[in-house]
């Protein structure tokens, strides 16, 4: 009351004195104050309008979806991360109905790149499950990463400037960092690259990837012992195919120049075929640096060594141009109850894993024999509860190993085939011996069903990956893990060892693949990119590279020492559920659900990858080299013999075609 007399008698006396000028500055200033408080309310009301999402998501769309075709692809990456907070933030200030008209109202935006995380966000229901789901937790607390180029940074703040969108203004400050660049608006196809959540995980990741890596060989491995071997027999053949060429050539001086001219050049041709061959198909493997193992190497028995040594010498070349034989295994009338298979180094034996909790092995070589030729070796269960079967009448040539309690979902044969690991939804992973037929030991360490199993590529120590979160190092003659990793944030689906036994790799429901020290447990390498969950993994023979497929049909390669994806590899149109590098490392191929095989080149685009580094460009992607389809079989899984023939295997199903 006080306030306004004073202001009457200011404006009187202003009246008075003549001074009209001020006295109109003084009533608009009092028109502005009383026009602000209104606008104030207003405000206030609107902050708990719940439209004002709906209202401010909706705009940025049609503004985004409205822009210029060069610009527009990189302004729609910051629709995702808009979308989700809005929704989110709905949830918890208590609009569950308006929340889900918006998520089912946009959605569609989102289904292609982001499935899976919607999929789970429309489970939440209530406030509480912000907190209680984990990706819920981990999409409030970290930031997403975008990557715009310069002018696209540009357009989208005038846009913000201009319409004075406060909804989307905030949810844009809290919850998004921008990568701005110079230059050109980034690929279409680099869409899955560009939009990453950061925050922690970047942190960590950074803070991880600094560890050193060695990636290469063992020394003095069978694999080089045998090389060496080889090449110093074929050097002695080639000599001695010299000398004799020579003493031809002496005695048939006169009269046989032309005959000794012909023996010349097949022989030139003969070395082409073997020593030459040789040397350029283990380049990659033989330039690779050596490291001392950190895990007790078993010995090789000699046989062995002369089973790689043959392996070696009637290996095929493969390249760009020389694509593999693919030996394929299709399993019939399984009625879906196949979940895994896997298939032995030289091809011989074949094993599912089944949903009733039976792993079948069938033997190649008896295949269509007589069924008195398949009769089984051991006959007595073992102590850990597991029973064997070789079934007669010839109807069913396989031998049934029964002991788990769950269905089986992953299975792998040793190196060398004498050996084979199961694991099961039961928590426990059983190892058999081939020989006897006869279950030997059941390992029980994980609490929950057990994804995949693998033994090193020395056989004896395995890792094994589980719901639990965790992967585990085993040794066959320990009913204990020697090692435990845990770092994943969700199941651990897949596990492979590196090729010098020194690492092993895991990927997980997370969308990371980690690269773990087995003699420290340590996590050394966290790979961040993918945008579903990881399902298979594969390491190159060098050890330097590793390939990665997940749920979505994405395949990344990445390099090892540094800890950055190579090149994405798209082509598959579902989940890629196995991998493999031949035997020298020049094709990587893979099997997906898509019923398909594909090749891919792998030598030309590490090639590229090394001269562009120099540059300080950025790798080429992989070229596919060929798609091999099959009729209705989704492929489970693939294996490269030592050979370079490519076996794969799969179900057959009716519905997938």
């Amino acid at each position: 009351m006080e306030d306004e007399e004073m202001e009457k008698k200011v404006q009187q006396y202003l009246q008075r004195k003549g001074f009209r000028l001020s006295e109109f500055a003084l009533q608009e200033d009092r028109n502005r104050l009383s026009t602000s408080a209104v606008s104030d309310v207003a405000l206030h009301r609107s902050d708990n309008d719940p439209a004002r999402y709906h209202d401010g998501y909706s705009k940025l769309r049609t503004w985004a979806y409205s822009s210029l075709d060069q610009y527009k692809h990189e302004l729609l990456r910051v629709l995702y991360p808009v979308f989700i907070h809005c929704f989110m933030d709905l949830v918890a200030e208590g609009h569950m109905q308006e929340a889900r008209s918006f998520f089912h109202t946009f959605r569609e935006d989102h289904e292609v790149m982001h499935s899976r995380d919607l999929q789970k966000l429309e489970g939440i229901l209530s406030p509480s499950h912000l907190e209680e789901m984990e990706l819920a937790r981990s999409l409030r607390q970290n930031k997403f990463r975008i990557k715009l180029c310069e002018y696209s940074y540009e357009l989208l703040l005038q846009y913000l400037q201009k319409t004075q969108a406060l909804v989307v203004l905030g949810v844009i400050n809290e919850h998004i960092t921008f990568e701005v660049s110079p230059g050109q608006p980034s690929l279409i196809s680099d869409d899955a690259d560009v939009v990453a959540l950061i925050g922690t995980s970047k942190d960590l990741a950074k803070q991880i990837n600094r560890k050193e890596v060695h990636w290469g060989l063992l020394e003095d491995s069978v694999e080089e012992r045998m090389e060496k071997a080889l090449a110093e027999s074929d050097k002695i053949e080639a000599e001695s195919k010299d000398a004799e060429a020579d003493d031809n050539k002496k005695r048939n001086a006169e009269g046989g120049k032309q005959g000794a001219s012909l023996k010349k050049t097949k022989k030139d041709k003969l070395v082409g075929a073997t020593g030459k061959n040789i040397k350029t198909e283990t380049s990659m493997v033989s330039v690779a640096p050596r490291v001392k193992p950190e895990l007790t190497v078993p010995a090789t028995p000699i046989e062995v060594e002369q089973s790689i040594l043959e392996d070696l010498r009637n290996r095929a070349q493969l390249s760009s141009v020389a694509l593999p034989s693919v030996s394929f295994y299709t399993f019939l009338n399984t009625h879906n109850g196949l979940n895994c298979s896997s298939i032995s180094n030289d091809g011989s034996l074949v094993v599912g894993g089944f949903s009733d909790s039976s792993v079948k092995v069938w033997d190649m070589s008896k295949i269509g024999q007589p069924a008195k030729t398949a009769s089984s070796q051991g006959e007595n269960g073992s102590s850990q509860g597991g029973r064997i079967s070789t079934v007669d009448a010839g109807k069913k040539p396989y031998t049934l190993f029964q002991g788990h309690s769950g269905p089986v979902y992953s299975a792998a044969f040793s190196p060398f085939g004498d050996f084979l690991l199961s694991s099961s939804s039961d928590s426990t992973i059983r190892l058999w011996s081939t020989k006897l037929n006869a279950n030997l030991v059941c390992y029980k360490g994980h609490n929950y069903p057990v994804w995949d199993v693998q033994f090193s590529p020395v056989g004896h120590y395995f890792a094994s990956a589980s719901h639990d979160r965790t992967a585990r190092i085993w040794s066959m003659d320990k009913i204990q893990p020697l090692r435990i990793m845990a770092g994943h944030l969700s199941d651990v689906d897949c596990v492979q060892w590196h090729v010098n036994c020194n690492y092993i790799a895991t990927g997980s429901s997370d969308k990371t693949v980690r690269l773990w020290d087995v003699q420290t447990g340590e996590c050394i390498r966290m790979f961040i990119g993918h945008r579903s969950m990881v399902l298979s993994l594969a390491m190159s023979p060098d050890g330097r590279y590793m390939a990665s497929g997940d749920e979505d049909g994405t395949i990344m390669m990445w390099d090892l020492s540094t800890g950055r994806c190579v090149s994405p590899l798209l082509g598959h149109s579902s989940c890629v559920w196995t991998l493999s590098f031949s035997s020298e490392g020049a094709l990587l191929a893979s099997g997906s659900a898509d019923c398909t095989v594909k090749l891919w080149d792998v030598t030309s685009s590490t090639k590229a990858l090394k001269m562009e580094d120099t540059k300080g460009g950025s790798a080429n992607r992989l070229r596919l080299l060929k798609a091999l389809p099959t009729k209705s079989t989704p492929v489970y899984s693939l294996q490269f013999s030592r050979r370079n023939l490519l076996f794969a295997s799969g179900a057959l199903s009716l519905s997938s075609s």
